[in-house]
């Protein structure tokens, strides 16, 4: 059987131009990146926002196991089929980071004979969206240790700035740094710190923008630290937002490219949904609902994550109102669930999928809360016996909720032509009615307990002395009245991995709270979640290479 990269390699893409005439997009309206992909021009965006929205469906996850549980090759499977089905569809999916290709993943463009293409392109260096990021970042990091180094007119107190440097790459040694070591020529020494560069706020912003000027506004507003009497210092008062914004006046437009069945697809921005919102950009969201009847997306992790910051962030933000959802589950994952090792999840056991079973209710029961039809994705591996698919099947038939059995790994468009079929009669057979989880006029704890009792199915947060220090500040500056940005593990529907299944009683201890001024959201730290993930023992980066022919191998 060929490899991902393989399958990838050996495609016949059609030109980029064609696969934008497809949905009316002209040739004028491209700033061509090579043959097969290209950015989208501001003018088209105008042009089209008199057009109606097609629907909107978003594709989320159970809890997965550490390797994913093909969430993004759904999404393509299911665009496909939809092509397949006649219908005029787009994807809307999220760039990915350099940091999970080179550490665990290896690529995250899809997966088997349901990709999108030109793979290698867009798990690399892709239209150099993410370094315009790091760049636009890491300016605002040099101007803020200039203007200290400068005399420091602000009055910034350089034991309270909270604005991080960035790098898109696994690197946890740089968690924790100190600058300005080696003589007063070096400027003023204090800690610092990386994120990576997906979990910026740049990224939320450039994400959750509805053009230049709102992006530039934005990075206005980014809260860089506070003054030594207690107020906060923007990027504007730095006088950073004009240049940053020039960083990313290029970044902040749609890249358009296509699957292997030539479906066109829109990639824009790739924040992280365990430590960031986790969905791709407005931008790319609302033009591809103006283009094409049936707009598919994606929330990255599991529906606790992406998709509930999908819907209360986005959504929020945008005026969104999706008609339907599609939750991803796999028996591996099930198993997972019920306790199986990661190291025996390929042995057949009814028994312990049955238990880890609960896992995918609480999450059909969470986005059936927000008033959305659903339909489960039963994601098929080569490993699942069929005993195992028949449990999944029966499962959701007692939960009230269609099952489709999805090969689109395997198949590409044809194996997804169930799941197609069955998202089109949810829409058509049962109107959203989509709601928010929360008030974001409520206070901090109010919201932050309302997802984690009615989402995560705890009994409530504790909050550490510091977390507490920091919500109080909030509140006396005015900064509270915005939704939380939750980030914890993906693994568990609580802050710690090792709750597997649908645990019950338990506390989600918030380690840290702070507001991402600029994108509009308060970010909530929950557990030991990192900002900055680290290599594993054999880092995806060991496989991949290239030979004298330019081919590149161990991207999957």
């Amino acid at each position: 059987m060929l490899s991902d990269i393989e399958i990838a390699q050996a495609a016949k893409m059609e030109p980029i131009q064609e696969i934008a005439a497809s949905v009316g997009i002209g040739a004028e309206q491209l700033e061509f990146y090579g043959k097969y992909k290209a950015k989208i021009s501001s003018e088209l965006i105008d042009r089209v926002s008199g057009n109606p929205d097609g629907k909107l469906v978003l594709v989320t996850a159970i809890n997965p196991t550490p390797a994913g549980e093909g969430k993004t090759t759904t999404t393509v499977g299911l665009g496909d089929a939809m092509r397949r089905l006649g219908k005029k569809c787009m994807l809307a999916l999220r760039e990915p980071s350099m940091g999970p290709v080179m550490g665990i993943k290896g690529g995250a463009a899809g997966g088997g004979y349901s990709q999108v293409v030109p793979m290698e392109d867009i798990n690399l260096h892709f239209t150099g969206d993410m370094h315009a990021i790091t760049a636009a970042n890491n300016l605002l990091s040099a101007m803020i240790d200039n203007h200290i180094h400068q005399g420091n007119a602000l009055d910034i107190d350089v034991t309270n700035i909270v604005w991080k440097r960035v790098l898109d790459m696994n690197d946890r040694a740089l968690r924790e740094t100190v600058v300005g070591l080696g003589g007063k020529v070096n400027g003023v020494p204090r800690q610092d710190g990386f994120m990576i560069t997906v979990a910026s706020e740049i990224m939320a912003i450039l994400c959750l923008s509805d053009d230049l000027m709102d992006l530039k506004k934005r990075l206005g507003d980014i809260i860089i630290g506070y003054n030594k009497s207690g107020k906060p210092v923007t990027a504007r008062e730095l006088q950073a937002d004009g240049a940053m914004a020039v960083l990313l006046k290029d970044a902040v437009k749609p890249n358009l490219v296509q699957t292997l069945e030539h479906t066109p697809c829109l990639i824009h921005g790739g924040p992280f949904a365990n430590i960031a919102h986790g969905c791709n950009s407005i931008i790319a969201t609302k033009l591809a609902l103006k283009l094409a009847d049936y707009t598919i997306t994606e929330a990255g992790f599991g529906a606790d994550l992406g998709a509930e910051k999908f819907l209360d962030i986005k959504c929020r933000f945008a005026g969104l109102r999706p008609d339907a959802v599609v939750i991803v589950a796999t028996v591996r994952a099930l198993k997972y669930n019920g306790g199986v090792p990661k190291t025996e999840l390929k042995t057949p056991d009814v028994d312990s999928l049955k238990k880890g079973v609960v896992n995918l209710k609480k999450h059909i029961e969470n986005m059936q809360s927000y008033g959305i039809p659903v339909v489960v994705a039963l994601n098929r591996f080569d490993t699942d016996s069929d005993a195992e698919l028949e449990a999944v099947r029966q499962a959701c038939g007692e939960y009230g909720v269609p099952c489709a059995l999805s090969e689109v790994f395997a198949k590409g468009g044809a194996g997804g032509l169930e799941l197609a079929e069955r998202v089109v009669h949810a829409i058509e057979t049962a109107p959203s009615a989509f709601k928010v989880l929360y008030d974001e006029q409520e206070p901090i704890k109010d919201k932050i307990n309302a997802i984690v009792t009615r989402i995560y199915g705890g009994k409530g947060a504790v909050y550490t002395p510091r977390a507490e220090k920091q919500i109080r500040l909030l509140e006396e500056l005015g900064l509270d009245k915005k939704p939380v940005c939750m980030a914890k593990t993906q693994y568990s529907l609580s802050d710690n991995p090792a709750l597997l299944g649908r645990p019950e009683g338990f506390e989600v201890t918030v380690s840290a709270v702070r507001v991402s001024n600029g994108a509009g959201f308060i970010v909530v730290e929950t557990g030991d979640i990192m900002v900055m993930p680290g290599l594993g023992k054999e880092p995806a980066a060991n496989r991949i290479d290239i030979d004298e022919n330019g081919v590149i191998t161990g991207l999957f």
